[in-house]
């Protein structure tokens, strides 16, 4: 008997009530523990988490959540779209401009928490699952903790704050690779070698391709719709993007939240993303917050006096092992002892990331109950001990100075500065790094087109006469552009041209070439292969060779027109941010021109009243970029810097005579110098030529090719000493030259 619209109402608000008063709950709790934490400047995710230990079964004293499943699900999109806002953090780019300083200690603290994790896990009687996990997520810090507490301490610009936010870019790649591997595993209940292998190339190509697929069409997609995109369209689209690639990493076989950190990644190169940063934090912040309520609904009293031991125990493995880990990674790296015990001492906590890994593991069904509220307690307290450790981190090191023994620390200073020498990278590196990058992404290009093309373009055809040769021919159609930039395409022209004239790089150069076409052969006869017997394949194998032999420039035309496309949309961003506002700047004929002062210019270091490029060439300076800050309209005071992204106004003739005065102004390199070696040493002055001399009278910059940086002298430390001091028997001579020169001016020392 069907029900009556009343009766009908009345089911709806029975299914509804629970969903709406949970929430309710849920938003007021948070919201009384969000401005609580406020006032007494704690973390917020704190306050989420014990809103959300208030709000759950395990608190009697208070009202509690029903329907745990809902919650559960709205936890999931909060996951998602946490993640999406990570995303647009992140950037790819920033993941590029990483040095290898970052990266080493990154990948030092990860691998030794994960080992150190999961001994501990084994060492208490875990299971081999429950210890895996444990690994995963003590490798990986809380970038909102480190944030908020670098921004109360005021120490963004200590140097060893770069190292730290270097560090947290490479986590956070780690963490999504650490996801599909944990997935794998759970899974398969296998550790096969190859088995990770395999997910590990899989990630690498989904990564590629949705990276270079989503710059090419979602920038341009953003600016063909400009003009409609109000705010509400734009959030609505931003989402629609975010959901639409959560989908394709779960029918990848990913989880929904990588889709959603690359879709954030791909906006973050957009023009639009900062816009939609503002759009969707509001909606970040509501579901990110009914996230680490549902994580603190799961804590248990109960568990966590019985596990009282444990939470103590892996606590200070985070904060113990997390530091030392990571100053260990950063001495490796080849930083100083001080920047290495900062940055370690920063790093020692657990965060956002890691509660994804426990949620992971849960869902998956494959950790034990215990693990998740053992993770919160243990965040909790990392989280109140985090500014403490940042604040010790100075005296500790002091401390640790006056324990350490001296042939410790000298030892340390010379691994220190031994390994920050700065080496030009030669032309062999240049070509081989190219090649390969070109390789790579040609690559997964053509496998995904040959893919795609087996499953949608095939089945429209195969009923017809020449079912094969047409799906054949269209696949080949739409793949010949990148079929010859594998094989084809110069590469790193410059440095290439300067290797033939070598002979010893003949026959390497000559090998890179015929892998890259033997390559594309092998991706072409694999094409044929799938719609033809062998025989036809080869014949047609011969036809394409000679099609591509016949129409180079046509093919070469069409893949560099896809190439600036993307290359446009890949650095629309930082274009805009530097026009920003300055399209009004040039009148009548005059037109703005960006240039950049080379490294090696003789105009580095000027000011602008000496260069008088208004009187010489009639140009004005409009503004300098000088890495992320602005100078608009420099006074004539202001210096120029290696790297300097300046703008100039003027007309054609004037822009280009501005050109070439900074062309004449480059300092040309002779070849000889590009293996030289610029390293910072130590010498104990021992020989008598030297002593009681000025520094300036002892010739030493002349003699080496450098500066005099540093002295020791009797246990102190003179930084950038002046050139009129008299150098003394025994000092410790700190010098930054050329290794050969300085290693024969001191070769009797």
């Amino acid at each position: 008997m069907p029900l009556s619209t009343a009766e009908t109402v009345a089911e709806t608000s029975h299914h509804l009530y629970p969903l709406i008063s949970d929430l309710g709950l849920i938003l007021m709790t948070a919201g009384v523990a969000v401005l609580l934490f406020k006032k007494i400047k704690q973390p917020l995710v704190l306050g989420y988490l014990v809103a959300g230990f208030l709000a759950g079964n395990n608190f009697d004293f208070f009202p509690s959540v029903t329907d745990i499943k809902s919650v559960e699900v709205w936890a999931e999109i909060g996951v998602i779209f946490l993640l999406f806002s990570l995303g647009l953090e992140f950037s790819f780019k920033k993941l590029m401009k990483v040095g290898g300083t970052a990266s080493i200690t990154a990948i030092i603290q990860i691998i030794s928490m994960i080992f150190i994790g999961y001994m501990s896990g084994r060492w208490m009687g875990w299971s081999q699952m429950d210890s895996i996990f444990l690994g995963a997520i003590l490798s990986m810090s809380s970038t909102t903790i480190i944030l908020r507490a670098f921004d109360e301490l005021n120490v963004k610009g200590k140097k060893y704050a770069g190292i730290v936010f270097g560090a947290l870019i490479v986590e956070d790649i780690v963490a999504i690779l650490l996801m599909v591997l944990l997935s794998t595993i759970s899974v398969s209940q296998q550790f096969s070698g190859a088995e990770l292998f395999e997910s590990v190339l899989k990630l690498l190509f989904f990564l590629i391709l949705w990276f270079v697929g989503g710059i090419f069409f979602i920038p341009t997609l953003l600016k063909k719709a400009k003009t409609l995109l109000n705010e509400e369209t734009l959030l609505i689209i931003s989402l629609a993007l975010c959901l639409m690639m959560v989908i394709l990493a779960t029918n990848a076989g990913f989880s929904p939240a990588l889709g959603a950190f690359i879709m954030g990644s791909i906006i973050a190169e957009t023009t639009q993303a900062e816009k939609i940063e503002h759009l969707i934090k509001p909606v970040k912040d509501l579901f990110g917050a009914v996230f680490f309520v549902s994580v603190g609904m799961l804590i248990n009293p109960d568990t966590l006096v019985e596990y009282a031991v444990p939470v103590l125990l892996i606590t200070l493995i985070t904060i113990i092992g997390k530091t030392v880990s990571t100053a260990a990674g950063a001495l490796v790296s080849g930083q100083p002892l001080k920047q290495s015990v900062q940055a370690g001492m920063s790093l020692a906590q657990i965060g956002e990331f890691s509660f994804i890994i426990a949620t992971l593991g849960m869902s998956l069904k494959v950790t034990s109950d215990f693990l998740y509220p053992i993770v919160v307690a243990v965040s909790a307290v990392t989280t109140f001990t985090t500014p403490f450790m940042i604040k010790m981190s100075m005296p500790f090191y002091e401390k640790l100075e006056k324990v350490l023994p001296k042939k410790w620390l000298t030892a340390i200073d010379n691994y220190s500065t031994n390994s920050q020498s700065i080496k030009a990278t030669s032309n062999w590196q240049v070509v081989l790094r190219a090649t390969m990058t070109q390789v790579v992404i040609s690559s997964v290009i053509i496998i995904a087109i040959i893919l795609l093309s087996d499953l949608y373009i095939s089945p429209l055809v195969i009923d017809s006469k020449f079912g094969n040769a047409v799906a054949a021919l269209i696949t080949l159609v739409i793949i010949a552009p990148f079929l010859w930039a594998l094989s084809l395409r110069r590469v790193a022209e410059s440095a290439m041209d300067e290797l033939r004239k070598e002979r010893k790089y003949r026959g390497p150069l000559t090998m890179l070439i015929l892998v890259r076409i033997g390559l594309a052969l092998f991706f072409v006869g694999f094409l044929l292969n799938n719609f033809f017997s062998p025989i036809v394949a080869f014949i047609a194998l011969i036809l394409v060779i000679i099609s591509y032999i016949i129409f180079p420039k046509k093919l070469h035309a069409q893949y560099d027109k896809i190439e600036k496309h993307f290359l446009k949309n890949f650095n629309d961003r930082e274009i805009a941010r530097a026009q920003k506002t300055r399209d009004d700047l040039t009148p009548w004929d005059g037109h703005m021109a960006n240039f950049e002062i080379a490294k090696e210019s003789n105009l580095a270091g000027k000011k602008l009243q000496d260069l008088k490029v208004r009187e010489k060439m009639g140009v004005n300076i409009a503004f300098i970029k000088r890495g992320e800050i602005m100078i608009n309209i420099p006074t004539r005071n202001e210096r120029l810097f290696p790297g300097d992204e300046i703008c100039v106004i003027g007309t054609d003739d004037q822009v280009q005579n501005f050109k070439g005065y900074l062309d004449q102004n480059e300092i040309e390199v002779p070849e000889s110098v590009t293996e030289a070696q610029i390293v910072l040493q130590q010498y104990e002055l021992t020989n008598q030529e030297f002593i009681g001399k000025t520094i300036r009278e002892s010739q030493l910059r002349e003699r080496t090719g450098g500066l005099v940086v540093g002295i020791e002298r009797n246990g102190e430390r003179i930084l950038n000493p002046e050139s009129h001091l008299i150098l003394e028997r025994n000092d410790i001579l700190w010098l930054v030259g050329d290794k050969k020169l300085l290693a024969a001016a001191f070769k009797n020392q």
